[in-house]
């Protein structure tokens, strides 16, 4: 993000450590099993005609239009967003899907919510521009009978959705860290810097605290400079050239963001500097072409993969077709599920190169 299934996080979910099971699920769970008890009729039975207990696949079924909403793509992992909700409902022949062109005024956006509310859709995705900012609009989709499938930007309220997917970015720092000290363990008296992305987000917070917790398993390597960028190119670069001047040698470079990573690059060419090796992070198509190359300082991204769109997707048609997900025994779709950041390095970056965008 402006800015994860083990091993494959295009195609896989996995139940979160740090977040669990909300509400959500439990609420609807509830009026199933009330159904259960106040009628004759087997659960077996209600659940085959209304077609609950199925599980969602590729064959049409019943015609939904899902609602998506979304900040302005102002940012390559933002527009790869975009598309990647696009290319998987046109996977679908019975999913419309409304999308909205995106903004990141916040008013602005909650208005283009609220013209998906009334416009009756079965289902939302939205992605906030400010989550605490947009937890009321949320709510009133809810409300309105209209579930919520939110997309990382969490909600204030477990109310304001019915299920949450994104990515991990406590877990992005954590293995982007763990990463770096595996190639540094055998050397005495490491130095390694960070180039962070804004530090008033919560989420840059998230990735350097899981960074410095991977680092404290290393007692031979320190962190000896910080600069936060702002995950554009040309902020990547003014603030990588005040790391360069501040640290004279150092051994590894963490960046949080593959598009600051591409002016963090030029300031690096520019000072004639590749004494240490460089991770990026979220899993550009850039950096695994130049991790590919294995011809410059970066070696690694970590992954904060897009993807999850495509699966919110998938989550949003499930849910109003009222069916479940394949590999999973509940009848419900999760309230909650959070994607792995995988390292993709030289010898694995194959796998993930479909997923990289620009």
């Amino acid at each position: 993000m402006k800015p994860a299934n083990p091993g494959n996080p295009a195609s896989g979910l996995s139940l979160p450590s740090r977040r669990g099971l909300l509400l959500g699920s439990a609420a609807a769970s509830a009026g199933v099993l009330l159904a259960g008890c106040t009628s004759n009729e087997s659960n077996d039975t209600k659940a085959a005609e209304s077609g609950q207990g199925q599980v969602a696949d590729d064959k049409p079924g019943k015609k939904v239009t899902i609602g998506f909403a979304g900040p302005q793509a102002d940012h390559g992992w933002l527009n790869a967003i975009n598309e990647q909700a696009r290319k998987r409902a046109e996977r679908y022949q019975d999913v419309t899907l409304e999308i909205t062109e995106g903004s990141n005024d916040n008013a602005q956006q909650i208005g283009q919510i609220e013209t998906l509310i009334n416009k009756k859709v079965d289902v939302l995705v939205v992605l906030p521009s400010d989550g605490k900012a947009l937890t009321q609009v949320g709510l009133k989709a809810m409300r309105a009978g209209v579930p919520v499938v939110n997309l990382d930007r969490v909600f204030d309220s477990p109310q304001a959705y019915r299920c949450w997917i994104g990515g991990d970015n406590y877990g992005m720092g954590l293995n982007a860290g763990r990463y770096i000290g595996e190639q540094l363990k055998g050397k005495g008296n490491a130095r390694v810097v960070e180039l962070a992305g804004m530090d008033n987000l919560e989420l840059t917070q998230e990735r350097t605290r899981g960074f410095d917790d991977a680092l404290k398993n290393y007692p031979n390597i320190r962190k000896v400079a910080r600069q936060a960028a702002e995950f554009t190119v040309e902020s990547g670069q003014a603030k990588m050239s005040q790391l360069l001047r501040a640290a004279p040698e150092f051994d590894a470079l963490w960046n949080h963001d593959d598009d600051q990573g591409v002016g963090a690059e030029r300031a690096i060419k520019q000072a004639g500097r590749d004494e240490f090796l460089m991770v990026g992070g979220a899993g550009s198509k850039h950096a695994m072409d130049a991790i590919k190359a294995d011809s410059s300082v970066l070696k690694a991204t970590v992954l904060y993969p897009p993807t999850m769109a495509a699966s919110a997707i998938d989550l949003a048609r499930a849910l109003a077709q009222g069916k479940g997900v394949g590999g999973l025994a509940e009848f419900e779709i999760p309230a909650s599920l959070t994607l792995y950041s995988a390292v993709v390095t030289k010898d694995n970056v194959d796998e993930y190169l479909p997923t990289g965008f620009n």
